[in-house]
C-alpha cells in the first residue's frame, strides 16, 4: 500500500516503491493506492448561518477532483516506469489521514505501507504532527518512509 497525496514527496515514494519493492518476475503484484480526503466540514458564519448546499457541493466537487488528479499523477508514474505487471487498486478514504491510513492497512491486510516524508523539522512536526510517525507506530505492518533526495 502506498499513501498518496498532492505532494511531490508522495509521488516520489510511489515511484521508489515500484522501482525497489515490487518484483518484476511476479505476475500477480497488487498495489493499493490510498488517498485520504478531509472530512466534510460544516461551516457557519458569525450569525450561525450554515453555508448553502451549493457551497458545500462545490467544496465536495473540488475534493473529488483533487483525488482524481492525484490518481492521474500516479497513473503517469506507472506508465513512465512501464509497471505493467502490477494490479492497481485505488482506494479513497475520508477523515484524518493518520487514522484512515492505519485502519486501511488493517482492513486491507497490507504487507507493507510506503509513505513519503515532507521532511518537516522538529518544531513544525511537533506543531502539525507527523502522519508518517503516527503510522510507523500504529500501523499493523512494516512502514517504509521514503525521503526525497
Amino acid at each position: 500500500m502506498v499513501a498518496v497525496d498532492e505532494s511531490e514527496e508522495s509521488m516520489y515514494a510511489l515511484s521508489w516503491c515500484i522501482s525497489n519493492l515490487i518484483s518484476d518476475t511476479k505476475s500477480n503484484n497488487k498495489l493499493v493506492l490510498l488517498y485520504v480526503k478531509p472530512p466534510p466540514a460544516v461551516f457557519s458564519d458569525a450569525a450561525g448561518y450554515i453555508f448553502s448546499t451549493e457551497a458545500i457541493a462545490a467544496m465536495e466537487k473540488y475534493s473529488t477532483e483533487l483525488a482524481d488528479s492525484v490518481m492521474e499523477r500516479a497513473k503517469v508514474i506507472f506508465n513512465n516506469l512501464n509497471a505493467t505487471n502490477i494490479n492497481i487498486e485505488r482506494v479513497i478514504g475520508i477523515g484524518d489521514p493518520k487514522n484512515v491510513i492505519c485502519k486501511a492497512v488493517h482492513k486491507l491486510e497490507a504487507d507493507t505501507l510506503v509513505m513519503g516524508s515532507h521532511g518537516y523539522g522538529l518544531i513544525k512536526r511537533a506543531l502539525l504532527g507527523s502522519v508518517s510517525d503516527h503510522c510507523a507506530k500504529y500501523a499493523k505492518c512494516p512502514v517504509v518512509v521514503v525521503r526525497q533526495p
